[in-house]
């Protein structure tokens, strides 16, 4: 019996075998007639474009959807065929006999590892154009500027060194469409140094989120504007003061929240959440900072993702005077990020300990900024009890409220004591005691350099004696 994924394929194969075969007797004729040999067709409009009125594979659902011309599906067809059958683009390896080289006016880029041909832009502007220089002109715009298909980096033009025209520039498809147009499903990218973000997920709901009323409030106008902002941004008054996008600061202790508050807030919205790993962001190699992030937020664009950036003090805090060079390219990759930020048209949230280490001109990027303190003594009974619920089994002379008032530790610290007690009520099969929870917070207070003692002598100079 044949699987939903293997009738996608099917489906998609055959349709993307008519489209190559279209491909294939475009680029003859459009290589016959300029040559002047014998052509079975006067032009390249003259070919049969094949219909796709019935077709419901997922490669015809997208070129409905967006409505491409037919110029848009040559485009499209043309940067997928080096995935799909590369050798069919073996005609633009014709050498000019005159000067002994390939024909400038064919295009294509040299890689690195594959033996076919790669298109650039000048190649599809040769296709459809050949030296029409008005007809390229309006193609450039058409297909380069005005195309979902671009606008949407489903097909991107590659940047070129500073002295290189644009049209060098390499035509590429996204990972993720030649696998939606292929199979049916949506690649999700792995983390890896050229892809330096993965996805958070949470398994908890808003109700264990502890915030004081007006913090949880701000924190779900972040909710609000991905819900309706698609409706704000029609409304032709607030269209031209609002721009699409939304930046938000989270800043507080560590492990009270902010990296929870990001995952609920895309868990609330049916958006996917993927962290990205600011240790990996600047690179030694000249290009492969932008070239990487470009990868995260292309993605991220076309699928809605929201992208968090944790730590931000640490790439965005206040600039220093740059003293040499290797501070002066981590200046330039840093202002390419912040420019992406600026530019990105959904949702990024950034997460800091230290806000006042952040430049102020940064902060006014952001549309809310938003303090996730840590927890007060009635928040913590809240958290005390909240995470050791459930099926957790407990000694009746556990005391949360005298916890809560002696121990003034986050929610991810009594996440870690709840983990060390369940472990040890398990081993020893009996329930989680009083001491069980205090001898565990001794090791969360270790990882600080502290001890309980230290505690007490702090409670003492407070005036609170247990």
């Amino acid at each position: 019996m044949s699987t939903p994924v293997m009738n996608d394929i099917t489906a998609n194969g055959l349709t993307i075998s008519y489209e190559l075969a279209w491909l294939e007797e475009v680029i003859s004729t459009r290589l016959q007639l300029y040559f002047g040999q014998e052509c079975a067709h006067a032009s390249i409009d003259e070919v049969d474009v094949p219909d796709l009125a019935d077709d419901f594979s997922n490669y015809a659902q997208l070129c409905k959807d967006y409505k491409l011309s037919t110029f848009e599906r040559l485009l499209l067809i043309l940067t997928l065929a080096p995935h799909i059958r590369p050798q069919l683009l073996d005609f633009f390896f014709l050498r000019n006999s005159t000067y002994d080289r390939p024909f400038t006016e064919f295009g294509g880029a040299k890689p690195i590892h594959h033996t076919g041909f790669i298109p650039t832009a000048e190649t599809i502007l040769f296709l459809l154009a050949e030296l029409n220089t008005v007809q390229r002109i309006r193609l450039r715009v058409h297909l380069f500027e005005d195309s979902l298909l671009t606008q949407m980096r489903i097909v991107q033009l590659g940047t070129v060194a500073p002295d290189e025209p644009t049209l060098a520039g390499t035509l590429s498809i996204s990972e993720e469409y030649v696998s939606l147009l292929c199979t049916g499903e949506r690649g999700t990218p792995e983390y890896s140094p050229d892809f330096p973000a993965s996805r958070v997920k949470t398994s908890l709901n808003w109700d264990d989120l502890i915030l004081d009323y007006p913090v949880m409030e701000e924190v779900r106008e972040i909710e609000t504007w991905i819900q309706h902002s698609e409706s704000f941004l029609k409304d032709p008054h607030l269209r031209k003061h609002l721009k699409p996008g939304y930046r938000a600061l989270l800043y507080g202790p560590p492990g009270t929240g902010k990296t929870l508050t990001a995952s609920l807030i895309g868990k609330s919205t049916g958006l996917d959440v993927y962290r990205i790993d600011l240790s990996m962001i600047v690179s030694k190699y000249i290009g492969e900072t932008e070239k990487n992030l470009g990868k995260v937020f292309d993605l991220a664009q076309s699928r809605r993702w929201i992208l968090f950036f944790d730590e931000a003090d640490s790439l965005f805090g206040k600039r220093t005077e740059t003293t040499s060079s290797n501070d002066r390219h981590a200046n330039q990759q840093v202002g390419y990020l912040l420019q992406r930020i600026e530019d990105f048209p959904g949702i990024i949230i950034l997460a800091t300990n230290l806000k006042d280490n952040l430049d102020a001109a940064f902060l006014r990027r952001f549309q809310s900024i938003i303090q996730i303190p840590a927890p007060n003594t009635s928040k913590r009974v809240q958290l005390w009890k909240q995470t050791f619920g459930g099926p957790l089994k407990l000694d009746p002379k556990v005391d949360f409220d005298k916890l809560a008032e002696k121990y003034p530790v986050t929610g991810a610290v009594i996440t870690n004591v709840m983990r060390t007690c369940a472990l040890v009520s398990v081993k020893r099969q009996r329930p989680i005691t009083q001491e069980d929870i205090v001898m565990a917070l001794g090791k969360e207070y270790g990882k600080e350099g502290k001890t309980l003692e230290d505690i007490d002598k702090e409670n003492l100079k407070k005036g609170l004696i247990y």
